[in-house]
C-alpha cells in the first residue's frame, strides 16, 4: 500500500467523488478508478459504496481514512523535518497542537518573536482536546503543545507557561447571576448547565460543586469552550468553563468561588528527538524562563 495511493483514496474520500477527487490531484478520473479498484483488491474490502454521481464511505473505508490521514500527515512530517535537518539556517515547520487556554496568547507572542529571528521558519497550528493533543504527541504528528491541568512526566517533557486557566461561568449578559463578581456552588442550585466531557475535568468540578452537584440540572457537554460560547449564546444553559477571553458580543464570564485554577505548560514527548526549529523554539521558551513556574498541583 504505497502513500501515493493513500493519497487518492483521501482525496475521493474527502471530496465525495472520484470525479471530484481526480480533479482535486489533477490526474485522469480513469487513473483514479483503478488505483481504487486495485487498493480494494489489495486489502480484500470494499472502500466505497459507488452512486451514480457520488461515494460513500464504507465503515472499512471509515477506518482506513482514519488511519490514511495519520500515515500521511507523518510522512509529510518526517520528510519536512529530515530534509531541513542539514540546513545552515533554520527552517521547515513547527507543529503545535492548542487547546483552547489563555496560555495560547502567550505563546503567540512567543511565536512572532522566534520567527522575527527565523523568518524561514513556520508553525503550523492544530486545536484540539487534551486526549487528541496527547494521541499526536505519541504519534509524532505533532512537536509541541499547550495543555491544561498535569502532565504525566513519564511519558512527556513539559514547560510551565507564566498563566494559569482560571475557571467560571459563562452565561448571557441578561442571566440574573450576570452581575455578579463571583459565583459559588450554591447559586447554581436548579440551573441548566453545560459540563467539560473530560472525565478527569467532570471530577475537578464535581468536587468543586460538593453537596451542590445533585442539585443542578446538566443539559449537555462540550469539548472546547467556543463551543459551549455558541450553545449559551442560543439558550442552552449556562457553562461552566475556563476563561477563554472574548466570546463574542452577549456573554458575560464570571469567575468561581471559591477559586478553581488550572496551570497551562508546553509540551512534548519524552525521548523523542524534535527536529532542529522545534528544538530551538523550545530552548527560546526556557530563555524566557517559563520553566521557573511551580509545578501544577494534581
Amino acid at each position: 500500500m504505497e502513500l501515493r495511493v493513500l493519497r487518492y483514496f483521501l482525496a475521493v474520500a474527502e471530496e465525495g467523488s472520484i470525479t471530484g477527487g481526480a480533479e482535486l490531484l489533477r490526474i485522469s478520473q480513469p487513473t483514479m478508478s483503478r488505483q481504487l479498484q486495485q487498493l480494494e483488491r489489495e486489502l480484500g474490502v470494499t472502500l466505497f459504496e459507488r452512486g451514480q454521481r457520488s461515494v460513500a464511505l464504507t465503515p472499512e473505508g471509515m477506518l482506513l481514512r482514519d488511519r490514511a490521514r495519520a500515515l500521511v500527515e507523518l510522512a509529510d512530517k518526517t520528510v519536512n523535518d529530515v530534509t531541513n535537518r542539514s540546513a545552515e539556517e533554520l527552517n521547515g515547520e513547527i507543529a503545535v497542537c492548542c487547546g483552547e487556554l489563555r496560555g495560547v496568547d502567550w505563546l503567540a507572542d512567543r511565536m512572532v518573536a522566534f520567527r522575527a529571528r527565523h523568518p524561514h521558519v513556520r508553525f503550523a497550528l492544530f486545536s484540539a482536546t487534551a486526549d487528541v493533543m496527547q494521541e499526536r504527541l505519541e504519534q509524532g504528528l505533532s512537536d509541541v503543545a499547550v495543555m491544561g491541568g498535569s502532565i504525566d512526566a513519564e511519558r512527556f517533557d513539559f514547560l510551565h507557561l507564566p498563566h494559569q486557566d482560571r475557571w467560571g461561568v459563562m452565561m448571557r449578559d441578561g442571566d440574573p447571576l450576570a452581575g455578579r463578581g463571583e459565583i459559588a456552588p450554591v447559586d447554581l442550585r436548579g440551573r441548566e448547565v453545560l459540563m467539560q466531557y473530560r472525565p478527569q475535568v467532570r471530577g475537578m468540578l464535581d468536587s468543586w460543586l460538593g453537596g451542590v452537584r445533585d442539585e443542578i440540572i446538566v443539559a449537555g457537554t462540550y469539548n472546547l469552550p467556543l463551543n459551549a460560547a455558541t450553545a449559551v449564546r442560543h439558550g442552552l444553559g449556562i457553562a461552566l468553563c475556563i476563561d477563554v477571553g472574548q466570546v463574542g458580543d452577549g456573554l458575560r464570564f464570571v469567575p468561581l468561588t471559591p477559586r478553581l485554577d488550572v496551570p497551562s505548560a508546553v509540551v512534548w514527548k519524552r525521548g523523542r528527538t524534535l527536529n532542529p526549529s522545534a528544538a530551538a523554539f523550545v530552548g527560546s521558551l526556557r530563555d524566557a524562563g517559563v520553566s521557573d513556574v511551580p509545578d501544577p498541583v494534581d
